[in-house]
């Protein structure tokens, strides 16, 4: 099973950098959503492929026409309002951000949200109250988790990247987390960001087949965007992360969803049985 998703963001979302930070930095920026999101619509057309988008409320309210235009063809679910990371925040902050991109999106939509993505998937074990937060709001279906070490968050103790439902609290929710493969004792993503632009499609075609019962696949709009600006204020290791491998990322894609038939979350949802899946108690 291939799942497909969008984190629809702008090309300068860029997570715990400074110039970067909020949405009094992100209107200095120039606009690159529209012509990011025609790209990634040529992609799904070009392929027949179906995918969820994780939608920011900032795009959202900026953009609207956008978001009306994604959802008349494809799922979408929230990627929070303001795109900050979970353990930033105290609970009812975050549950102010999940809920009010929630309700924008269904305005805007007319139709139930009920998949989530955390930023940077930046839920960590001592934050897993969040899982309560958005099943509060509605979520039904979460993605957030990283099942490893993570530069911004990552629960190492989740185990086997694999759909499982998470418990706590009093929340019971399903997880679809993202895939990994170890590397010289490191857990990474090879199917989305940084990692799908630097390693070579070959590479990527042997691990997604190693992974041919569960692989689920992120990719932001600016991992194709092979003319956005450079971010200057970046270090060097975070310049090099963003910008490494975009003028090949556009093929990359077509070749895995020509190689390889993907789904969106809610087919996933259909094809697994829930009652036989991993329970984890976080």
């Amino acid at each position: 099973m291939n799942i497909l998703t969008f984190d629809v963001e702008e090309w300068f979302h860029l997570l715990d950098n400074d110039s970067t930070r909020s949405e009094a930095e992100w209107v200095r920026y120039p606009v690159r959503i529209y012509e990011n999101m025609d790209r990634i619509f040529r992609i799904l057309e070009d392929t027949n492929t179906h995918a969820t988008f994780f939608i920011i409320g900032w795009i959202a309210r900026t953009y609207p026409d956008l978001v009306r235009r994604i959802a008349d063809k494809y799922e979408i679910g929230s990627h929070t309002m303001n795109h900050q990371l979970v353990w930033q925040q105290d609970r009812a902050t975050f549950k102010e951000d999940v809920s009010s991109s929630i309700k924008l999106l269904e305005d805007i939509t007319g139709n139930p949200v009920k998949y989530f993505r955390a930023p940077g998937f930046s839920i960590r074990e001592s934050e897993a109250w969040a899982f309560e937060v958005i099943k509060e709001c509605g979520i039904e279906i979460d993605c957030s988790v990283f099942p490893a070490h993570h530069a911004h968050g990552g629960i190492p103790s989740y185990g086997k990247g694999v759909p499982s439902i998470i418990k706590h609290g009093t929340a019971e929710i399903k997880e679809f987390p993202i895939t990994t493969k170890e590397l010289f004792g490191h857990h990474i993503i090879f199917s989305g960001g940084g990692y799908f632009r630097l390693f070579p499609y070959a590479l990527i075609k042997k691990w997604a087949k190693e992974n041919s019962e569960y692989m689920l696949t992120y990719i932001h709009p600016r991992d194709l965007d092979a003319g956005q600006p450079m971010i200057k204020e970046l270090p060097i290791t975070r310049k090099f992360k963003s910008y490494v491998g975009l003028k090949g990322a556009e093929n990359k894609l077509r070749r895995l969803l020509s190689d390889f038939s993907f789904t969106d979350m809610g087919h996933a949802d259909k094809l697994i049985e829930w009652d036989k899946v991993p329970v984890i108690q976080l």
